[in-house]
């Protein structure tokens, strides 16, 4: 579905809800692209997710609440509110980073205040992507593989769950009781365990700390493990309908998108030059003759994880986003609204 096509796709019924839904409608800022056709990975039968932004209404911004998003499921379109979306900015999301960063053309509705938020993108960006964007890209990694069939050796997998353990850590001080670093250690040493060349440890010291909240921790951790150990039903929906392809291609681009960040300070949703390179891991040129993921392609996962690990150690990117100004942009447009000027 070329762009023409898509632009007389959103004039139909099918989406009269963003004409007609009260918290859409005039509100609306932004409206563009999500999903495949986002990335420039699209095929033939893709699905069209389309993704935009709303102004809160002036009842919202007085009373303080907040309607945060509109999702309608039949056309897999999702709307997010002003505040909403600043919030999530704020915290480097991937699936909302990603929609400052579209082709111009994909863009089919663009306010004034739509055109200010892409001009200050780059108040959002921070270090912070490096465990966001790492976290999906485990996630998007423990999709892909399978213990019964993995290529890769027992130790690399082992450090890929750690990894995956310690961008999920990187949260935990946000949402659980603090502690020091220091004090939950998890390394990776000759194995103990019949079976393994090499496993995960711990060194865990901690003194008078909450019950509940080193079990929540603790399962979050185990759920981790637990992913890497067997095929998810969804694991089995996409090995059967050759979907495979796709998450390894969605791992990879993940990685060149907060490369760019990292590096250039960029958010560069529509993948142009590696599109060729993209499209081959989509259309399952790096799988085997039983459909799972060649040394190759694992070889191709190894260079970006160097390049992702040199680009975070060398980034100008500050430690958190700018809040200050972020504050007084959120405030600005707010005002607008609630003196009725947009």
């Amino acid at each position: 579905m070329n762009i023409e096509e898509i632009k007389e796709k959103l004039k139909t019924d099918e989406y009269n809800f963003l004409r007609e839904d009260k918290n859409l409608g005039g509100n609306i800022i932004l409206l563009t692209l999500g999903g495949s056709h986002a990335y420039g990975m699209d095929k033939e039968g893709s699905d069209l997710d389309v993704r935009g932004i709303a102004l809160n209404p002036k009842e919202d911004v007085l009373l303080g609440t907040d309607f945060e998003q509109i999702v309608n499921a039949d056309t897999d379109t999702t709307i997010y509110s002003f505040n909403k979306m600043i919030q999530l900015l704020t915290s480097n999301n991937p699936n909302t980073v990603e929609i400052l960063g579209c082709n111009p053309m994909h863009y089919f509705y663009l306010s004034d205040i739509g055109r200010e938020l892409l001009d200050n993108r780059k108040i959002f960006l921070s270090k912070i992507c490096i465990h966001t964007f790492g976290g999906y890209a485990s996630s998007q990694l423990r999709r892909m593989e399978n213990k019964a069939a993995r290529l890769v050796g027992q130790t690399q997998n082992e450090a890929y769950i750690l990894k995956s353990i310690n961008n999920a850590k990187y949260d935990f001080k946000n949402r659980y009781y603090p502690y020091d670093d220091s004090r939950i250690n998890l390394y990776i040493d000759k194995a103990v365990q019949e079976g393994y060349d090499s496993e995960i440890f711990m060194d865990v010291c901690l003194e008078h700390y909450p019950l509940r909240d080193w079990t929540g921790m603790w399962n979050e951790m185990k759920a981790i493990v637990s992913s890497y150990n067997k095929i998810g039903k969804r694991n089995e929906k996409a090995i059967s309908h050759d979907k495979l392809g796709k998450h390894m291609a969605h791992l990879i681009r993940l990685y060149m998108m907060c490369i760019d960040i990292l590096e250039k300070e960029e958010i560069i949703t529509y993948r142009t030059e590696e599109h060729e390179l993209l499209m081959s891991i989509r259309n399952g040129e790096y799988l085997d003759e039983n459909r799972q993921p060649t040394s190759a392609f694992y070889d191709l996962l190894d260079e970006y994880e160097k390049r992702f690990d040199n680009a975070k150690k060398n980034t100008s990117l500050p430690d958190l986003p700018d809040y200050k100004r972020i504050n007084e942009f959120k405030m600005y447009v707010n005002e607008r609204i609630v003196k009725c000027e947009v």
